[in-house]
């Protein structure tokens, strides 16, 4: 089974009239995205892709049954946007919007230490369960199922591991993009206890960045844990200078334990394979999962 999503999943979009959330919502249709309902205050009562649009989440998820929100709002509008789907007790919420404020980002921490409501992003491609869901703007045709999770910070990378790891014939089961902004919804622990857990996924790619010490705490859990299942890893940024954004609000190195070396070597003292070039994902993945499997069989014969 994938994590967070799966073909019931019934997905509401707020901003789903909008332009950008309108073509990415048509997609996800197309996937066969259960998209159910839109949320656009003053818009309720209408229709877009022939979907009701609703003036609150909480009518569009109590006449509709949703389950999960895609956000797709200008950034001052998201921090409200998020926690009216809190409110609404919805057990996913996927925010696509770059440029939220910090200072947002750390009052909605509070609330969702609270709920039981996972976020996703902001400043995120999305959670995508190949041949299933589509909650983002990924594109889809690269995906298919398969049994490799997949957790990134970068959103072109994570398309890179996912073509990849199609190519080699090992699929995805899924693939979440936590987004690179310095205070996320949910980090690189949060994805990787559910990949663990999952019993369709049989090999994990993490895939961090300069700045933060997410992939610090990725290293720590995973030193902790002994569940069998390969993680490969990558390290975006290896050349960027100190005190230098690259990218993403949060790739930026403040303190040794935000370089890259840092967290290669945390990384990679934990047990995960660690790639230099994102073009070795798939290959590295590959093997790490066959060798798996030799063993496997050696074991039970």
């Amino acid at each position: 089974m994938a994590i967070l999503i799966d073909a019931d999943t019934r997905v509401l979009v707020q901003g789903l009239t909008g332009e950008q959330a309108g073509f990415h919502a048509r997609l996800s249709i197309d996937y066969g995205t259960n998209i159910v309902a839109g949320v656009t205050p003053g818009k309720g009562g209408t229709s877009h892709l022939g979907r009701p649009i609703f003036e609150t989440v909480s009518d569009a998820v109590e006449q509709t049954g949703a389950n999960a929100s895609l956000i797709f709002v200008p950034p001052w509008f998201a921090a409200d946007a998020i926690l009216e789907a809190i409110d609404a007790e919805l057990p996913l919420v996927v925010c696509i919007t770059d440029g939220v404020p910090i200072s947002d980002m750390q009052r909605l921490k509070r609330e969702l230490d609270r709920s039981g409501t996972c976020l996703i992003g902001p400043n995120c491609p999305g959670v995508i369960a190949p041949d299933a869901c589509r909650m983002g703007i990924m594109p889809g045709y690269i995906h298919r199922r398969g049994s490799v999770g997949i957790v990134s910070r970068s959103g072109t990378l994570s398309y890179e591991a996912a073509r990849q790891t199609t190519e080699a014939g090992l699929g995805q089961s899924t693939v979440c993009g936590i987004g690179g902004d310095s205070i996320p919804g949910s980090s690189f622990v949060d994805i990787l206890e559910l990949f663990m857990a999952d019993p369709e996924t049989e090999g994990i790619v993490l895939i961090g960045e300069i700045g933060g010490t997410a992939e610090i705490d990725a290293a720590d859990y995973l030193r902790r844990t002994s569940s069998g299942k390969p993680v490969v890893a990558y390290i975006a940024g290896q050349n960027a200078p100190p005190g230098r954004r690259m990218g993403h609000a949060g790739a930026i190195v403040s303190s040794d334990q935000e370089s890259a070396a840092a967290k290669i070597e945390a990384l990679r003292a934990a047990g995960a394979l660690i790639v230099r070039s994102p073009a070795d994902i798939g290959a590295t993945i590959a093997e790490a999962l066959n060798g798996s499997l030799t063993d496997r069989m050696m074991a039970s014969a």
